[in-house]
């Protein structure tokens, strides 16, 4: 794959002649993997993070179909509908689409919430070919009348996981029940929670699944130990840690937007500056919070996973994970937050009784072992290690038990769908 260009993926003369105005001559992996399986009309699962290339390997091929057969100056219903979860991935995907396709005679509308609907309705009765759209404002304007779906033969949607964390599962679903089954179907995330697993199973057909694995290189100069704490101590804990001004950058990452919260009004309650951004925070305050962390006004910033993707801030000094994730392959994702450009970084953990078997699968993952914050021997790597430790009886006993909820190999459902495309 190293020596493929975008010339070797069968694409169309002028969205070659636009890659080359932007200088991209070599695809990203994904793109590698995915262009030429779409280019043959398949679904497709990719798993992948921000900053893979993922809207390249998308865009380009759907571009490349859309631009075979259609007919200049006549109004008409969109054939490509692209979801995502904001208003600010919507714009950018758009721009994309505007910028890998200024050679063809495509025309697309940038569908979002939080402004005036006047513009993007009136976009629409032009006709257009392709909509990026986040699923509120779509709705919104499906029920008033301004888009008919009929016409649809791809569909795409951008990171699922934080469509879950935002709640926005429930209207993807209602707009899937108004697309043609007769189409090609496209969903990317870089994590696969069981809800967006279900989903996944349920909106493609025998997708290929192209999985980038996360970037783990940046694992040698970032410091990593881990604190065995009680889970009712760890606040505790944290402010003790923060009293370090060597930690002049902080990311903490929790499970949930409710511990998010409470961790962000207790570290300010004891006088330090900190602020939350999830999936309830509306994205003018998420913006706010972001843009007090990157000039230093915040010192520390909570965040859930999803929330926290896509946020580009030098310098972050330390990473905390104040909860160990459910998905070891999140903690790459956030540690690797600090230690960018070369420099060193720092990443804390916190596991109490209950997060034992995250770390284990942890360790695994990343092919280490990490050690304990005081540098004494791991808790783990000792003979009955979930025995009380520190004389706190229970702390450690037992697993969590049940497994970890993931739900393949389930049988899927018999939709027929696509009999004649796929059959072409």
């Amino acid at each position: 794959m190293n020596d493929i260009s975008f010339k070797d993926l069968g694409l169309a003369d002028p969205i070659l002649r636009a890659l080359n105005d932007r200088k991209h001559d070599t695809p990203t992996p994904i793109q590698a993997q995915a262009i030429p399986r779409l280019l043959e009309d398949v679904d497709l699962l990719g798993i992948a993070q921000t900053g893979t290339g993922k809207t390249g390997a998308f865009a380009l091929p759907i571009l490349h179909m859309l631009s075979r057969g259609h007919e200049d100056g006549k109004r008409r219903d969109p054939r490509a509908l692209v979801l995502a979860p904001t208003r600010e991935l919507a714009i950018q995907i758009g721009d994309e689409f505007h910028a890998y396709g200024k050679y063809l005679h495509l025309r697309h509308a940038v569908i979002f919430g939080g402004v005036s609907q006047h513009a993007q309705v009136t976009k629409l009765r032009r006709g257009v070919d392709v909509i990026v759209a986040t699923p509120g404002r779509l709705l919104d304007l499906m029920e008033q009348g301004h888009i008919n779906l009929k016409h649809v033969e791809h569909l795409v949607l951008d990171e699922a996981d934080r469509m879950l964390d935002m709640g926005f599962i429930r209207d993807v679903r209602k707009i899937l029940a108004k697309l043609p089954e007769d189409r090609q179907s496209l969903l990317f995330s870089a994590t696969m929670p069981a809800e967006v697993q279900k989903l996944s199973r349920d909106m493609l057909y025998e997708p290929e699944r192209i999985d980038i694995a996360p970037k783990t290189v940046t694992l040698d100069v970032i410091r990593q130990s881990v604190h065995f704490v009680d889970a009712k101590e760890k606040q505790a804990l944290l402010r003790k840690l923060l009293e370090d001004r060597d930690m002049k950058r902080v990311i903490i990452f929790t499970r949930t937007k409710h511990r998010a919260n409470r961790v962000s009004d207790n570290l300010v309650k004891a006088g330090i500056e900190s602020a939350a951004i999830h999936g309830n925070k509306s994205q003018a305050a998420r913006q706010k919070a972001l843009e007090a962390f990157r000039k230093g006004q915040v010192r520390v910033l909570v965040a859930t996973d999803i929330a926290a993707r896509g946020i580009d801030v030098k310098d972050i000094t330390h990473v905390i994970n104040f909860e160990l994730p459910n998905e070891s392959e999140s903690y790459v994702h956030r540690i690797g937050r600090t230690a960018r450009a070369g420099a060193e970084g720092v990443a804390l953990s916190f596991c109490d009784g209950t997060e034992y078997d995250e770390l284990k699968d942890i360790e695994k993952l990343i092919g280490r072992t990490v050690e304990t914050a005081s540098g004494e021997r791991p808790l783990h790597a000792t003979p009955g290690a979930k025995k009380a430790r520190g004389g706190r009886q229970g702390s450690w006993a037992g697993n969590k038990g049940g497994g970890q909820g993931r739900s393949g190999g389930q049988k899927r459902r018999s939709s027929g769908r696509r009999p004649s495309r796929r059959a072409a």
